[in-house]
């Protein structure tokens, strides 16, 4: 299969390509890295860049937090334009497989229970509770402690900053475009992925990657919050493989296909931290007491659904993943 790598220079978007070489495919890259002119918003090449394809697996965003809404619109050209423009071509060449790399981000916080009120819906959190250190999120009934759990795809969405909002509109451009041509789009809502190549020192990268650039400034990871909040980990290879196996299976057509995927191990960041330094040799991480504005509590995935369509399984581990990481060189921006 000929098969469209839109970001295929980037962190996650080049391991994909490594899988779908050694899977037997033939992955073409589309990476504004590698050709200023391979931006994903440029219509004429994006349609001379879809000739001869089978199947696009669309990795190219722009990711990450970022600072508020200053940017809003540039996630919004970049991310949202971008697929819209990219889809267009899709239909215009008769390319009728996608698969996105979409983000658990769009369910804004996790799913929780209560003691007395059952699987309930926290809103946002106040900053007033979060400027004294009140970062777990209670009931809306009652006011009482919460017990996080695993989050489905049939999860209500709730996207609660501007990269988020992105992402879910992604989702629903490809469901038009699905149901519009009568194409398969596999949406995979991908939990913290970390790994070799994420790139360095920029607002835009995840948690994991500002603990491996502080370690390797010789400081040490500063933790936000009390470095409770839940993550799940997932290692680039194993996402990577993820997208090989969306490729590979036969999606319904004419409709949208989302599955959460994530390695099925939920940690707190402060974990992630110390298992990160311990494993680079320090210095230990500092629990700060800091917050961003938009940031959830827990979010962590239910990745049932993947393992049983697709016979996806992560392989690397927990522990050894951030061994690798520790060892492992960050990307220099381009």
């Amino acid at each position: 299969m000929r098969v469209l790598v839109t970001g295929g220079a980037g962190f996650i978007g080049s391991h994909v390509v490594e899988a779908l070489a050694a899977s037997g495919h033939e992955p073409l890259v589309y990476d504004v890295r590698a050709d200023p002119g391979d931006d994903v918003r440029n219509p004429p090449a994006v349609g001379r860049a879809l000739a001869g394809v089978d199947a696009v697996c669309h990795q190219a965003a722009m990711v990450g937090l970022g600072n508020g809404v200053a940017d809003a619109a540039e996630y919004v050209s970049r991310n949202d334009l971008g697929t819209a423009v990219l889809l267009a071509a899709m239909a215009e060449a008769g390319v009728r497989h996608l698969v996105l790399a979409g983000s658990m981000v769009v369910y804004g916080e996790g799913r929780y229970e209560c003691a007395r009120h059952g699987v309930v819906r926290p809103g946002p959190r106040a900053v007033a509770d979060l400027d004294t250190g009140r970062f777990e999120p209670a009931c809306p009934v009652c006011g009482r402690d919460l017990l996080p759990g695993l989050v489905g795809e049939d999860a209500p969405v709730d996207p609660r900053n501007v990269y988020a909002a992105t992402k879910l509109a992604q989702e629903h451009l490809a469901a038009a475009w699905a149901r519009a041509t009568g194409g398969s789009a596999v949406s995979l809502r991908y939990h913290n992925v970390y790994g070799p190549r994420m790139p360095r020192d920029t607002p835009y990268a995840g948690v994991a990657s500002f603990f491996r650039s502080a370690l390797a400034r010789g400081e040490a990871p500063r933790v936000f919050e009390d470095g409770r909040q839940r993550r799940d980990f997932v290692h680039v290879r194993d996402v990577a493989a993820a997208n090989v196996a969306a490729l590979e299976a036969t999606a319904g057509p004419g409709a949208l296909t989302v599955y959460n995927t994530g390695s099925g191990e939920p940690h707190t960041v402060g974990e992630m931290a110390r298992a990160l330094a311990a494993a680079y040799g320090g210095p230990e991480p500092v629990v700060t007491g800091e917050y961003r504005l938009g940031d959830v509590r827990h979010i962590t995935a239910d990745s049932a659904r993947l393992r049983g369509a697709l016979g996806w399984r992560p392989e690397v581990g927990f522990e050894a993943g951030m061994r690798e990481f520790a060892r492992s060189e960050l990307r220099e921006l381009a």
